[in-house]
């Protein structure tokens, strides 16, 4: 098993970031998100917390050992459950890929919460994990080749979801300016 994580701050406030989150997809910088569907949605109405489970659909070119010892294609989907808690201003995300997870499966973990009526925490872990045991070496490539596309993915999502939240908030602020 290989493991993923990074923390830093974006400058804008807890309740920005969280609108940005719905936001995120399509940008420039992602483009391998091709499609956002979501499947559920609801609030609890005693805790006020916001559920939504959605599938994302992605295009990404996969390594010619991948495709020709598990077939397979360039489509891929990851299956993604956000609970946002307005009171307690948190929001975690989860999301797990739902092809090839037969070969190997990606836990991915994000958590928003504010530092400052400014600034906004955002966590993300992800556990990579190859199941194919009777053959270490290449479990272990592939968990690595895995845990390179998802930093290389991460760093894309910051960039694009910072565009975002600037375009978004920047725009915004122009408006109340004028």
């Amino acid at each position: 098993m290989h493991f993923f994580s990074q923390t830093f701050k974006y400058d804008h406030p807890w309740s920005h970031v969280i609108i940005g989150m719905w936001h995120k997809y399509p940008n420039p910088h992602c483009t391998h998100v091709v499609t956002i569907d979501v499947v559920d949605r609801s609030v609890d109405p005693e805790t006020g917390i916001v559920r939504t489970e959605r599938v994302l659909g992605c295009k990404q070119k996969t390594p010619a050992w991948i495709v020709k010892l598990f077939g397979g294609s360039e489509d891929a989907f990851v299956r993604e459950v956000s609970y946002i808690d307005p009171t307690a201003q948190t929001a975690t995300i989860t999301s797990v890929n739902l092809s090839l997870s037969q070969f190997a499966t990606c836990l991915e973990r994000i958590e928003y919460m504010p530092t400052s009526p400014r600034q906004t925490s955002f966590s993300q872990t992800a556990e990579i994990q190859a199941r194919v045991a009777m053959w270490r070496s290449m479990a272990d490539r592939m968990e690595s080749w895995l845990v390179q596309r998802f930093e290389q993915n991460a760093r894309l999502g910051k960039a694009g979801f910072s565009d975002v939240l600037r375009a978004m908030w920047e725009a915004k602020q122009h408006e109340v300016a004028s």
